[in-house]
């Protein structure tokens, strides 16, 4: 693994990650295609690990509100986010985290087995696409982040859990099924980086000792590679829907399933 893999495959899941374009199936495909080295877990740990930063980097004070609100302290904190969060978000959370994290620890071996099927992530690429264009298009998108209720953060946590299947994309199916449950796309977003936290920090912390153990200079530039493009990835993706849709990522999405598709037959 050299220094310029460490910061390709650090862009890749940090845009990955938070863009609806699914980083799994970015990292599955991409050594597929160019013969890159097996990173290995270590290195995996590292990459998500710099999503980790990033995401609590960019929302540190929404977290710092969410908190202090859930444990009624609120008013002692002077530094507060631009969104009035209601005082039940961090609970919402974490009910939204539990069916993603009992399906990953189930489904862990196939997910690093039969998931990383090229055709299966082709396939996942352009049918998770297809609903992600079409609920963004007819859906409502009338309601805000604070109307959210436990029934629409467990269906969002379920959708959460099956893209354990690379290709899906957890920022994808999380905005699309918000998106189907009414919310605009900021609340979508928003509530999709949100709950990126703490299914991160479980994998992180499930499989740290690895990283400590095999730790090296080109796992730090892996984390910093992730993390930077990370933020900027959350950064822009905010912005970029206050002004227009997710098509852009639908385009995408199939243009890169075509490439995978025409490679497999061709090779």
């Amino acid at each position: 693994m050299t220094t310029a893999h460490a910061i390709i495959f650090g862009i890749i899941q940090g845009l990955g990650e938070f863009l609806p374009i699914s980083s799994s199936a970015h990292l599955v495909i991409f050594p597929w295609l160019f013969s890159f080295p097996d990173p290995g877990l270590a290195f995996d740990v590292a990459l998500h690990f710099g999503t980790l930063i990033a995401v609590i980097a960019f929302f540190w004070k929404d977290w710092l509100q969410i908190i202090a609100l859930a444990f009624g302290f609120s008013e002692k904190i002077k530094i507060v986010s631009k969104i009035n969060y209601p005082k039940k978000t961090l609970w919402l959370l974490a009910l939204a985290t539990i069916p993603g994290a009992l399906i990953g620890y189930i489904f862990e071996k196939q997910a690093e087995t039969i998931f990383r099927s090229p055709l299966l992530i082709a396939s996942t690429l352009i049918l998770a696409g297809l609903f992600l264009y079409w609920i963004d298009e007819f859906g409502k998108k009338n309601k805000a982040f604070s109307e959210i209720s436990p029934k629409s953060a467990l269906l969002v946590g379920l959708s959460q859990a099956i893209a354990i299947i690379p290709g899906i994309s957890r920022s994808g199916a999380t905005i699309s099924t918000a998106l189907a449950l009414g919310f605009d796309r900021t609340s979508a977003a928003r509530f999709s980086f949100l709950l990126s936290a703490p299914i991160i920090f479980g994998a992180t912390i499930l499989k740290f000792p690895e990283l400590l153990y095999d730790f090296s200079p080109v796992a730090l530039i892996a984390i910093l590679s992730a993390g930077t493009s990370g933020l900027f990835a959350i950064a822009g993706l905010l912005k970029f829907i206050e002004k227009t849709s997710y098509k852009i990522f639908f385009w995408y999405r199939l243009i890169f399933a075509a490439i995978i598709i025409l490679v497999f037959v061709l090779r």
